[in-house]
């Protein structure tokens, strides 16, 4: 058995697919950033402008296979039912997860669910049929709209939650997640160790005693925080 997969040949098929296709894109969205700064035009990226935007609305921009695939194997040992994504883009670190909760009710019973949140409701659209393609679309709460909304009313306890969002709205989203974690639920932070400095709000956030949080950077490309709640 391949350990590398969901189990699963549709599925482990289409997020082939859907990663394939995002990391062809990631020479473009470097070139377009550097030709723009070497032109002193430069975006930035917690505060996109208008051109970034457009530029980026057909980018999947997604979370790599292996930190996807940490995500999905961490819910499974979790027995994690209560999930939450902030930065759906293209939904495909959501079917990681949603395969990973369904999994976990298959063999428990009972309910789960996984909160997406997206701001690009043409990005949410396609995640949706991503979703339907997997048949996975019963399991996955997917909002659409600035996370301040769509975060407000999450249910507790949260088992785990994955923030790939721009750095800057990295601690809004902490500060709605960590009060609703269970004693012992994960948050994972993608690229913390690229952008380390983007996210000294979150980090400040993090090491405040008082929010009961225990981190460590594990060795992933750009760096991958886990967040754990004491």
């Amino acid at each position: 058995m391949d350990s590398g997969t969901l189990q699963n040949p549709e599925l482990d098929r289409l997020v082939a697919e859907l990663q394939q296709r995002s990391t062809e894109q990631i020479p473009a969205i470097g070139n377009y950033f550097a030709e723009r700064a070497a032109r002193g035009d430069v975006a930035d990226p917690n505060a996109l402008d208008a051109d970034a935007e457009t530029f980026l609305a057909d980018k999947l921009i997604a979370l790599e296979h292996d930190k996807a695939l940490l995500c999905h194997r961490l819910c499974l040992a979790m027995r994690a039912r209560r999930v939450v994504e902030v930065g759906t883009s293209h939904g495909v670190s959501t079917l990681y997860l949603a395969q990973a909760v369904c999994l976990v009710t298959e063999s428990d019973g009972g309910a789960g669910t996984v909160v997406g949140t997206e701001i690009e409701p043409a990005k949410a659209a396609v995640a949706r049929e991503h979703f339907r393609r997997a048949g996975l679309q019963s399991v996955i709460d997917l909002r659409v709209g600035d996370i301040r909304a769509t975060l407000a009313d999450l249910e507790a306890p949260l088992d785990l939650a994955l923030i790939d969002i721009w750095p800057v709205l990295a601690r809004p989203a902490l500060e709605m997640i960590a009060p609703k974690l269970r004693p012992g639920g994960v948050v994972l932070i993608d690229n913390t160790e690229g952008h380390r400095e983007n996210y000294r709000d979150a980090f400040a956030f993090i090491e405040d005693p008082a929010n009961g949080l225990l981190a460590q950077t594990l060795p992933f490309r750009a760096g991958l925080e886990m967040v754990v709640k004491r």
